[in-house]
């Protein structure tokens, strides 16, 4: 299988929660991440084409930074997330995370 990704994905274990359009806050686990996108591991994935919005802390943020995204592919374990367009201060943010791993 190809891998079709533009930013290549650094493995973590970071609890993060996430939201299917405007239904209820899900905790769930981030086991890799990039700056297009990560990997949730949940017994409750969205399915293929919805709306997420993914809720992570990131250093140097106030609050827990809202990204919003769109599920790219499922399992039984989780689905694979694209992050669609963050803030800079966001953007700045997971970028030190990545470097820091």
């Amino acid at each position: 299988m190809r891998d079709h990704r533009k930013h290549p994905r650094r493995p973590i274990e970071l609890s993060i929660a996430f939201r299917i359009g405007d239904g209820p806050r899900i905790d769930a686990i981030c086991r890799d991440i990039s700056l297009g996108g990560m990997f949730i591991e949940t017994t409750s994935p969205a399915p293929f084409g919805a709306s997420v919005e993914v809720l992570l802390s990131l250093s140097g943020l106030k609050q827990a930074a809202a990204i919003p995204s769109i599920v790219r592919w499922t399992t039984a374990e989780g689905m694979g997330v694209q992050f669609g367009s963050m803030g800079a201060r966001e953007t700045y943010a997971l970028t030190e995370l990545l470097g820091s791993l």
